[in-house]
């Protein structure tokens, strides 16, 4: 998929409004003056959902108005991303953008939106990496043997994913490639019930996000064979990285927040700015840290430039991987 000039984008990203500078400051000033509500395009309990709500209940307490989370899941999470989108532009809609959108513009083609041009950057949140992990009754305890047991047992594996086309997904269908093994993908509504079916055993490995099954595995329910980042995550030091074994395999998810195209600068500033002395704040920086996260706070066009570069990564996967929908 070809992509819009960098500098096109960034100028969507960057681009003041052209109302004198009393009347933008008098507005944001004025802002937020009613609820906002927050679009997550997954399931209640997953990882995206717990980050919008911790900085739902920041912005709620700071800005002296409620933030509101409302969870649309469905198809890979286009359709609250759709609904965010086609918002009016007055900071009253905001989406919780996640690495699934910036994968989403390469493996959806006939999308009703243009996430490139239709939105308007805020504030990055973290990042955070994912985690290669199985049910116990699957006898492999690194990813070594898990990948002699997937080629002695081909097909017969299932790898569950929070829905066809997230990051979860995708980082799943590089690992098969990578390694070469046959593994059956199934996917789900968000995180909360592969996990459920992960640890019941209806589904056998799942290449989640480390923020929504660090419990799991600390608890024992689930069995963690690596990380999926380049480097070894400090919330489990002792655990590998798929890397170690696949060498150059490497992916990380992130989350941010975004506005519909044409908000007014001032609205976008007054968030950012905001979100930022959350991600500063040694409650939230130790609550994102217990999620195993880093935080990545930042200007409006430092995320409009993320979220472009991991358009760019992730189209690669997409097109190397052949993965499609099912």
């Amino acid at each position: 998929m070809k992509l819009p000039h960098r500098r096109k984008f960034l100028h969507l990203v960057a681009g003041a409004a052209s109302l004198p500078a009393v009347v933008r400051v008098a507005r944001a000033q004025a802002y937020p003056s009613r609820p906002v509500r927050i679009i997550v395009g997954f399931a209640a309990g997953g990882p995206t959902d717990i980050v919008a709500r911790l900085i739902a209940q920041w912005l709620s307490e700071h800005l002296g108005q409620e933030f509101v989370v409302e969870n649309r899941p469905g198809a890979a999470s286009n359709i609250g991303t759709e609904a965010a989108l086609r918002a009016p532009p007055d900071g009253y809609t905001l989406l919780l953008v996640t690495s699934t959108n910036a994968v989403n513009v390469t493996f959806y083609e006939n999308l009703n939106f243009n996430f490139i041009t239709d939105i308007a950057p805020v504030a990055g949140i973290i990042r955070v990496p994912f985690v290669m992990e199985v049910n116990p009754s699957i006898p492999a305890k690194t990813v070594p043997e898990f990948i002699s047991y997937a080629k002695a047992n081909p097909g017969k594996i299932n790898m569950a994913s929070g829905g066809t086309g997230t990051s979860v997904h995708i980082a799943g269908e590089l690992f098969k490639m990578m390694a070469g093994v046959d593994l059956i993908h199934v996917p789900y509504r968000g995180s909360a019930p592969a996990l459920t079916d992960m640890i019941s055993g209806q589904v056998h490995v799942m290449f989640d996000i480390l923020t929504s099954s660090i419990q799991h595995i600390r608890s024992g329910a689930l069995r963690a064979l690596a990380v999926t980042s380049a480097t070894r995550s400090e919330a489990l030091p002792d655990l590998p990285t798929v890397g170690d074994f696949l060498p150059g395999y490497e992916a990380s998810a992130w989350y941010g927040i975004a506005a519909p195209k044409n908000t007014p600068s001032e609205i976008v500033d007054t968030l950012n700015k905001e979100i930022n002395a959350g991600l500063a704040d040694p409650r939230i920086k130790a609550r994102f840290a217990d999620l195993a996260s880093t935080v990545i706070p930042g200007s409006p066009a430092d995320f409009g430039k993320l979220v472009e570069d991991e358009i760019e990564k992730w189209g690669k996967v997409v097109r190397f991987s052949g993965a499609k929908l099912e």
